[in-house]
């Protein structure tokens, strides 16, 4: 059995990334795995008997906490000195990273690599290659310019449309390079092809990537049976990258009724544009979500950002509700037309008001549906495949470990 050390900047479930972080922890004790947690104190964590390690909660407010929330995407003390002091206590096998920038900073993978520890590094965003995470030029269209010039960030000012953020980021991303990023991490691991495939256009170690889809607990999404009532659904944050303007535009010139599942910023601004064909029920927890979800005729994804691997298309495919994607970011992947749901043109509102109708036409196999996408999407078969990546160790990562002895020494051994 392996110790295996979880960072995240978050440790509750606050999106896919947390969530991610939470499912794998438990999956790994599952099967005997020791592990612990590296995470930034907040209010809503989870309890963890790694939480005296927790570096303090950073937040841009008045005093030494805007110094320190400033400070921390580059490597503050603090962090340094709470990661080694849990390294020291807990001495893992694996240091297995997710969302880290800005809250805790890549100076932990690099402390860890420094130590001979394997770095496993999953990644939920595209923040390695765009300074805004997200690969959306002022939030608004896909844009790709920082893969190869971060200046751009600068030049348009693409965090918060703040020059002083937008210095902030380019300054990170001055800091932590593709080349150093490489140095301290063994495997980077994507969720979908599409994001490999951008990590290849940033010139990224092909070696260091592979792509492994992200899984999820299958046993929650067990139904009686798969009966279907007549509407359509659409689960998410309700904000721009996430196309619900363009689902909105296109619901209402159609006569099926749409549950929309979520909140977010804008909520008001949508509720305002909607018909009476558009319910709006808000934030709902899992019992409630898979309830509407799977009785739903199909769910609708409409981004027009690059999605990754998300986890609201898996779901409700493990729940036998087809997914009526946007052709954009790793979607497509998840989507076998006809047969699993449809693609559409992303922003293109005729064209998705053209697949509903489409989709309400077609007769799906609903079980079939659950049934395979639970066999694709198990805990199970992501073990199998992740604990390959833990386990596979070069003789340098032995000596290093084993002996405790620094890099440069460690060498002479192999």
């Amino acid at each position: 059995m392996m110790k295996i050390l979880l960072s995240n900047k978050f440790y509750y479930p606050r999106g896919g990334d947390c969530i991610y972080t939470i499912n794998l922890e438990q999956l790994l004790q599952q099967h005997g795995h020791e592990t612990a947690v590296f995470a930034m104190q907040y209010p809503e964590n989870l309890p963890s008997k790694s939480s005296k390690y927790f570096p303090s909660e950073v937040k841009f407010s008045p005093g030494l906490s805007t110094l320190e929330a400033i400070l921390r995407p580059f490597g503050t003390s603090e962090v340094k000195k709470k990661f080694n002091a849990l390294l020291d206590d807990f001495k893992p096998d694996v240091v297995h990273l997710n969302n880290i920038h800005t809250q805790l900073s890549p100076v932990i993978a690099q402390i860890a690599h420094k130590r001979g520890i394997r770095v496993i590094w999953t990644l939920h965003d595209y923040k390695l290659l765009c300074p805004r995470y997200d690969c959306l030029l002022r939030g608004e269209q896909v844009c790709e310019l920082c893969f190869t010039d971060k200046k751009q960030v600068l030049k348009n000012r693409c965090m918060k449309n703040s020059l002083f953020a937008s210095i902030l980021a380019y300054k990170e991303a001055q800091k932590w390079t593709r080349e150093k990023l490489e140095q301290y991490t063994d495997v980077f691991v994507c969720p979908s092809q599409f994001m490999a495939s951008k990590m290849l256009q940033g010139r990224f170690d092909k070696n260091k990537i592979i792509s492994l889809h992200n899984f999820i607990d299958v046993e929650k999404t067990n139904k009686e049976n798969y009966n279907k009532e007549n509407y359509y659904c659409f689960i998410g944050r309700l904000s721009h990258e996430k196309g619900v303007k363009t689902l909105i535009e296109a619901a209402k010139k159609l006569p099926y009724k749409l549950k929309i599942i979520g909140t977010g910023d804008l909520k008001k601004e949508l509720m305002a544009q909607a018909n009476d064909n558009i319910e709006f029920v808000g934030h709902k927890n899992w019992d409630e979500s898979k309830e509407i979800v799977g009785k739903a005729r199909f769910s609708v994804i409409p981004s027009e950002w690059y999605e990754n691997n998300p986890l609201s298309v898996i779901e409700a495919q493990c729940l036998g509700t087809p997914v009526l994607g946007a052709n954009i970011g790793g979607i497509p992947e998840l989507i076998e037309a006809g047969k699993t749901g449809m693609l559409f043109e992303s922003r293109n509102v005729s064209d998705l008001k053209e697949k509903i109708e489409q989709m309400f036409a077609t007769a799906f196999d609903y079980k079939r549906i659950a049934a395979e996408s639970q066999n694709r999407y198990s805990a199970e078969k992501y073990y199998d495949e992740i604990l390959k990546k833990y386990e596979q160790k070069t003789a340098t990562h032995r000596y290093v470990h084993h002996y405790n002895l620094p890099l440069s020494d460690a060498l002479q051994n192999v």
